[in-house]
């Protein structure tokens, strides 16, 4: 039993929410945003709730269920609300900066790094170390703040690099000079 898939959607005002065949399309003051449906899910729409359905007997179904109860639910709330990531640069000299589409990046490398953003992306960059990222597909921003990241991961020993703003490094000892 799938207790995320059973719950309903509640539609906030402004937003739409339309089935095409096997794709749905959600439409807010924000953006719009669609997603193909796996055939083992149903959707309906009544007045302003959304409910997921499918057969209760399989797990996978019943997974899918609870999976695309969620991806609505996100799609609802970036169309409204947006989601934002916030990521820190950590290191001697480490800085960004936006040049149209793109985010320079100097941290630590010979040359500075370009990132071209992702469409429906936008960056803001404050004091040259924090990023924030918003946009209105989470899938699609934690992807860019995960490639972002990749590009020099914070290391354990001095705790230089790339990192979530709410992201907590275990910092380890480094090497004793002399052992007794």
């Amino acid at each position: 039993m799938s207790r995320i898939g059973k719950k309903p959607i509640q539609l906030p005002d402004k937003v739409q929410v339309a089935l095409n065949g096997d794709m749905i399309s959600v439409k807010g003051p924000k953006g719009h945003l669609e997603r193909q449906l796996h055939p083992a899910v149903e959707i309906s729409i009544n007045d302003d709730i959304v409910t997921v359905k499918t057969d209760a007997g399989d797990k996978k179904k019943v997974a899918l269920q609870g999976l695309f109860r969620s991806l609505i639910f996100n799609m609802v709330t970036g169309v409204t609300t947006g989601y934002e990531k916030k990521l820190q640069l950590s290191g001697i000299g480490y800085r960004a900066e936006i040049k149209g589409n793109s985010l320079i990046l100097n941290v630590g490398y010979s040359n500075p790094v370009e990132f071209t953003l992702p469409e429906g992306i936008s960056v803001n960059v404050e004091n040259n170390t924090q990023i924030i990222l918003s946009g209105i597909n989470k899938e699609t921003l934690g992807q860019a703040a995960a490639n972002i990241r990749d590009i020099r991961p914070p290391e354990p020993y001095k705790g230089k690099g790339i990192m979530y703003a709410d992201e907590r490094i275990m910092r380890k000892a480094g090497k004793t000079a002399g052992k007794d």
